[in-house]
């Protein structure tokens, strides 16, 4: 049994076979998959509810990504309070800094982060977070964790780290804060060490899996588009560094899932 944690199914790479692709996660036993709602900014910010509303085992969060938060409005803050509502929201996010790409101004980056745990913290769920720095440096980690540790991490809901690429240090004050760590496709890449020798530290209870989806498709399907099916080769990465079964970490992985979100596992039957 697996859970995929975090997977892009709207948009147009999945617009000719998205049923498809769910039907074939689940014959390769994944049980649940969460849809990530920031589409593409506004205008699209109900797309994983949309998609959650159609089948039983898949959830959806809501959130603008640091990538589009130089388009939002007001009325697009207010529209996320009302999708948050859906009972099939369990979190809020992808939400965070991106200094890789600077698509939006870090300013008004930082504004939305913090604007948005607000309202997270109202809507009394987990924040979903992106975190990416710029080359060679700590900076975007270092500015992600100090705001979630001054406007999150009091209330006590916690959240995960989606993708993680970091080290153990900054995994560490995740976790302290009530963070899950998720390992996404790129674990299996030749020169992600980095991540490998974080997830070998990182407690079993404590993490999850993840496709990305359409992104970042693990070995042996890299160059490909990613789905939710590819999210037991994670698995398989995660159980070779752990010395576990791929089957170990796909139970371990979907009960922290499912404890964490406060789920029923009855749920995810198929």
């Amino acid at each position: 049994m697996f859970v995929d944690s975090h997977a892009h199914l709207e948009g147009p790479r999945f617009d000719s076979d998205r049923d498809e692709v769910i039907a074939r996660a689940r014959e390769n036993g994944v049980h649940t998959i969460v849809a990530i709602g920031t589409g593409d900014g506004p205008g699209t910010l109900d797309c994983a509810v949309r998609i959650a509303d159609k089948y039983d085992f898949i959830y959806a969060t809501v959130g603008i990504h640091p990538h589009e938060v130089k388009l939002a409005k007001e009325s697009d803050f207010r529209e996320l309070e009302a999708l948050a509502k859906n009972p099939k929201v369990i979190a809020w996010g992808e939400i965070g800094l991106d200094y890789f790409y600077d698509h939006s101004p870090r300013d008004l980056q930082q504004q939305a982060f913090i604007r948005q745990m607000e309202q997270a913290r109202a809507a009394k769920l987990p924040i979903v977070i992106h975190c990416r720095p710029s080359d060679n440096s700590d900076n975007a980690w270092e500015d992600c964790l100090r705001l979630i540790q001054q406007h999150w991490s009091a209330g006590g809901l916690g959240g995960v780290l989606h993708c993680f690429t970091s080290t153990w240090a900054h995994a560490k004050r995740a976790l302290d804060m009530g963070f899950m760590i998720s390992f996404a496709g790129n674990i299996t890449f030749p020169k992600a060490q980095q991540i490998r020798d974080s997830a070998k530290e990182v407690p079993l209870n404590r993490m999850f899996i993840e496709t990305d989806s359409p992104f970042l498709a693990p070995v042996p399907y890299r160059g490909k588009r990613n789905e939710p099916a590819f999210v037991k080769e994670t698995a398989r990465q995660l159980a070779e560094l752990r010395k576990l079964s791929m089957e170990e970490i796909g139970w371990q992985t979907s009960e922290n899932f499912y404890r964490f979100f406060s789920l029923p596992e009855s749920a995810a039957s198929i």
